[in-house]
């Protein structure tokens, strides 16, 4: 039977795989989307970045055409869940499972986020388990 502490150090191995592929892939771990046309009210072409380095969606594009987009909302969020966020919650759930474990954050980053009376297990283990399971129910 899997236990909690399994469950989070599951996500908090997959975080960092994922994060640092990503990274490795895109050639930088900060994320931007940039809007085609933003001077149109009703333009929502959304170009996706890794900051200083290639677009992170491929296709479209060639010879003077934009770049393939995503919608504005979802690109947004994209870059706004980049890397550098994966790694920062992979961290909030270690700082949890270490909490819930022995009392003490497992590492400084995360005493003000994690302490034995604030720690919320089951909200760690929603964001495991959304984790773990791709965002499957």
């Amino acid at each position: 039977m899997t236990t909690p502490a399994d469950e989070l150090r599951a996500a908090i191995t997959t975080l960092r795989s994922l994060a640092n592929a990503a990274t490795d892939d895109a050639g930088n771990s900060h994320w931007s989307a940039s809007r085609h046309f933003p001077n149109q009210p009703d333009a929502t072409y959304t170009t996706l970045w890794a900051t200083g380095a290639k677009p992170l969606i491929h296709g479209g594009g060639g010879r003077g055409r934009p770049p393939a987009y995503v919608s504005a909302p979802v690109g947004d969020y994209i870059a706004a869940m980049d890397p550098t966020v994966g790694m920062a919650l992979a961290v909030l759930l270690e700082g949890v499972l270490s909490s819930n474990q022995n009392g003490a954050p497992a590492h400084e980053q995360c005493e003000a986020w994690c302490s034995p009376d604030t720690c919320d297990l089951s909200a760690a283990l929603a964001v495991a388990r959304a984790i773990n399971t791709g965002g499957q129910p």
